[in-house]
Order: structure tokens, then C-alpha cells, then sequence
């Protein structure tokens, strides 16, 4: 089947997805307490966005202690 959604900058895309993937982007919808289901597709993308990035960014977390004034570099 083909599902039409409009966007909120008022243009028209289609999408072809199957029913099961609809029925499950609409529970997402219902959860997520989004209007459409592009804005669940939205939120989807963006914390897919976040995970990539806290991975890359996060190589080191909980390794790397605060700069402190001992740490200054023309104290040495």
C-alpha cells in the first residue's frame, strides 16, 4: 500500500510502507504524543542523531577528570 502524508512546509510526499510498519509508526505516534506521523519519523531521525553523536563525543567519559589549577601549563 501507499500512505500520503503533508509535511508542515504544505508540500505532499508519498511514501510507500507496509501496513505492519504504519501500525507500528502510529503506536509510536500515540506514545511519543506526536501530531503526525512525520513528526514521529522527525523524532526518530533526531535520536538516532543523538545516539551517533554520544558515541562519538563519549569515547572518553567517565576517563577524563576536570582541569584543575595544578594542570596549568605555565606552571610546569
Amino acid at each position: 500500500m501507499v500512505y500520503w502524508y503533508t509535511s508542515l512546509a504544505s508540500t505532499t510526499t508519498t511514501v510507500k510502507i507496509s501496513r505492519e510498519t504504519l501500525s507500528h509508526l502510529e503506536r509510536l505516534r500515540g506514545e511519543m504524543k506526536a501530531r503526525s506521523i512525520d513528526e514521529t519519523v522527525m523524532a526518530l531521525i533526531k535520536s538516532h542523531r543523538r545516539k551517533i553523536l554520544a558515541g562519538v563525543f563519549g569515547a572518553d567519559k567517565g576517563r577524563v577528570r576536570p582541569f584543575t589549577h595544578e594542570d596549568r601549563g605555565e606552571d610546569r
